[in-house]
């Protein structure tokens, strides 16, 4: 994908139910490839898996798998050598096994706290990059739990928020992890020494926080952003309290835009969607940075995007129906 130069063709692949997930592979293949999650309020939803076919020059589906309700979050493993898995939260954490021809997929585990009949929903999770066998899940109950996915086991789960946690994520490394949620805080972890957390930040009026992305190449900070609002806060933990910078670039104007911390002044909008309908997700291609994908709300089409190539879709997703 070295090699990948800018094109303008799109790629259109329209799937039959409104997406609500994706993931990126990780795994350094010579094709693009994606696992998309639907939205149905029912127990019939399904996570696709789609890669870019060169031959034809459009993506196609590999294999499609049931997934009782809609997946809060797809990730495929970090690791490169190992069995091609990728995991999905929701009900519970799953683990998926892609068989070599990418015709089909096994349910490799169901992870669950087997303590309680209580089936708390699981609103996100992170895997841990330096240690692949290391998982951890927040959930509406206010606990996160780190998983070990080889043995099936919880290795830690603590009281993580007063209120439900919403986002989990790993810094760089295996012991320091992340967590928002509804109480308006970011929480900082260690495995090392779970009797304590820190505070990095709380928002104005402890309005809840949704998200939470850690900067893997200067593991000092992080960046999270409030319900309803506009502003993504940059946070630096050796700074607890006080964001490093506040972006207020969006309006609810439907667009992708990328930032420099070296001049947050200024941004570049690299997409605006048809009709100003709002983005709900990000993904970045960790294997070609160039690229990234976002999809529209209430929509089938999710939207890949060349940076090199700011405005105009380098590819669209969409699965044509009956």
């Amino acid at each position: 994908m070295e090699n990948r130069k800018p094109r303008k063709e799109i790629h259109r692949y329209v799937s039959s139910k409104t997406i609500y997930a994706t993931g990126w592979s990780n795994r350094p293949t010579p094709n693009l490839r994606m696992a998309l999650g639907s939205f149905h309020e029912d127990y019939t939803n399904s996570v696709e898996i789609v890669k870019l076919d060169e031959e034809k020059g459009e993506f196609v589906a590999a294999c499609t798998f049931n997934h009782s309700y809609p997946a809060t979050k797809i990730m495929w493993s970090p690791d490169y050598v190992g069995p091609d898995l990728l995991a999905t939260t929701g009900d519970y954490l799953r683990i998926w096994q892609v068989s070599q021809d990418e015709q089909s997929v096994n349910n490799k585990s169901i992870l669950n706290n087997k303590t309680t009949d209580y089936c708390a929903p699981l609103t996100s999770f992170d895997w841990n990059e330096t240690d692949p066998s290391m998982l951890g899940t927040s959930s509406i109950d206010t606990t996160c739990t780190i998983w070990n996915i080889e043995t099936g086991q919880a290795k830690t789960q603590l009281i993580a928020h007063d209120k439900e946690v919403y986002d989990i994520a790993f810094a760089r490394g295996k012991d320091i992890f992340a967590s928002v949620g509804a109480d308006g805080s970011v929480r900082m972890f260690d495995l090392r020494s779970l009797e304590h957390s820190t505070i990095i930040y709380e928002s104005p009026l402890l309005t809840p926080l949704l998200r939470l992305a850690w900067n893997k190449q200067d593991p000092n900070y992080l960046a999270t952003f409030l319900m309803d609002s506009n502003k993504v806060v940059i946070l630096d933990i050796r700074v607890p309290s006080l964001p490093a910078a506040e972006l207020e670039k969006h309006t609810a104007d439907g667009s992708v835009r990328m930032f420099d911390l070296r001049s947050l002044e200024h941004s570049t909008i690299i997409y605006e969607s048809p009709l100003l309908t709002p983005l709900l997700r990000l993904a970045w291609n960790k294997q070609d940075p160039n690229y990234l994908a976002t999809f529209l709300m209430d929509s089938n089409k999710v939207v890949i995007l060349d940076i090199r190539v700011p405005s105009l879709p380098a590819a669209e997703l969409e699965k044509h129906t009956a």
